[in-house]
C-alpha cells in the first residue's frame, strides 16, 4: 500500500504546500496520485479547502475530504460545535486504504500536529496511522523552536512504533537566519530521521505550471524529486 501520511510540528507550517509538491513530483512521473484530508476544518460549505489547493497547484489528481466544520478549531471541537459526526481513525485508514487500490500513491494530510484530536475519545491521526502501518512526513518550521517541536513529535511517533519518514521544512526563508542555516544540521538528529526537503517561502503563490516544474527541486530522491541535502546544508552553512 503506497500511502503516505503528511503531519506537522504545528498549525501554518507548510503541510498543504508540500503535500501538494509530493504531488506534483509523483505525476511528473507518470503517477496516479490521491490525496486524502480526514477533517477539513474552517471552510465554509463549497470553499475550497486544503485538498483542492493541492490539487490546483499540483494538477489532475483525486482529492477527498471526509470531514468538514466551519469553524476553524480541533477537528473534535469543530465537530461538536457544528452538531456533525467526527471523524474516526478507522473510517481514516478504510478510506486511504480504498484509494490506494487505484492509485500509485495516496499522501493523508492531517489537521495541525500528529496528537491533535479528531474525536471525542481524544483519537489522533496517530491511531489512524497506527491502523495502516504507514511512514509518517514531519512538515517542520524552519527557525527557532523547530528542534523542540520536531523532537516531540517524533517521540510520540516513537512510543507508538510508528515510523517517520523524514522531515521537510515547509517554509524556507529566502534570507534564512542562524537557527535556520544551524536547523538544517540539527533536525536529522532531533528527528531521528534524514531531512528530505525544503519548500520555498511563499512557493504556494507561485503559477501553478511554474510549481510543478520547480516542486521537484525541493524534495530529495526519496520522496521523488532532485533536492540534495547535503549540498543545500554545505550552501547555507557554509558562512
Amino acid at each position: 500500500m503506497s500511502v503516505l501520511v503528511v503531519t506537522g510540528t504545528g498549525t501554518e507550517i507548510g503541510k498543504t504546500v508540500v503535500t501538494a509538491a509530493l504531488a506534483a513530483a509523483a505525476l511528473a512521473r507518470g503517477r496516479h496520485v490521491a490525496v486524502l484530508k480526514p477533517a477539513q476544518t474552517g471552510v465554509a460549505p463549497g470553499e475550497p479547502g486544503d485538498a483542492a489547493e493541492v490539487q490546483r497547484l499540483a494538477g489532475p489528481l483525486t482529492a477527498v475530504e471526509l470531514g468538514r466544520f466551519p469553524e476553524p478549531l480541533a477537528p473534535s471541537t469543530a465537530a461538536r460545535r457544528a452538531g456533525l459526526p467526527p471523524v474516526v481513525p478507522a473510517g481514516i485508514a478504510e478510506a486511504a486504504a480504498e484509494l490506494s487500490t487505484g492509485h500509485d500513491l495516496v499522501l493523508v494530510e492531517g489537521a495541525g500536529g500528529l496528537l491533535v484530536p479528531f474525536d471525542e475519545h481524544g483519537a489522533t491521526l496517530a491511531d489512524a496511522v497506527a491502523l495502516l502501518g504507514v511512514p509518517v512526513l514531519i512538515v517542520a518550521p524552519a527557525g527557532l523552536g523547530s528542534l523542540n517541536a520536531t523532537t516531540l513529535t517524533t517521540e510520540a511517533l516513537h512510543a507508538r512504533g510508528l515510523r517517520c519518514a523524514g522531515v521537510v521544512v515547509g517554509r524556507w526563508p529566502a534570507d534564512p537566519d542562524l537557527a535556520a542555516r544551524c536547523n538544517l544540521v540539527d533536525l536529522p538528529g532531533a528527528a531521528g530521521a534524514p531531512l528530505l526537503g525544503a519548500v520555498p517561502e511563499g512557493a504556494g503563490v507561485l503559477p501553478p505550471i511554474a510549481f510543478r516544474a520547480a516542486a521537484p527541486a525541493w524534495l530529495a530522491p526519496a520522496l521523488g524529486g532532485t533536492w540534495d541535502p547535503h549540498a543545500f546544508t554545505r550552501t547555507h552553512t557554509s558562512s
